[in-house]
């Protein structure tokens, strides 16, 4: 079966998560250049980052009300406080 699925294309790797994780990554290079984790929503480096970083925020606020639609989860939110997330936005322009 598995050798069927691999000849027709199957994604072993949910794309999703892969997409979390190239972000987390983005978000770590944005740490190590500034300093910190305070990504704009609105940064003109890397707007789809300042994107992500947003919706990570508003999940993680979905998830402290166990609304079922937050995306966020145990793992996701040890590594961003890891890296010293701050759950709060900004929109002042990065140092």
């Amino acid at each position: 079966r598995i050798h069927r699925l691999n000849e027709v294309g199957f994604e072993w790797e949910c794309q999703k998560f892969q997409s979390w994780e190239k972000y987390y990554k983005e978000l770590m290079s944005f740490v190590r250049e500034f300093g910190h984790a305070r990504v704009p929503s609105k940064f003109p480096r890397n707007p789809s980052l300042g994107r992500w970083v947003k919706t990570q925020r508003q999940s993680y606020k979905r998830h402290l009300k166990d609304d079922s639609s937050s995306s966020m989860i145990v793992d996701r939110i040890l590594l961003l406080k890891k890296i010293g997330f701050e759950w709060e936005g900004f929109n002042r322009p990065c140092d």
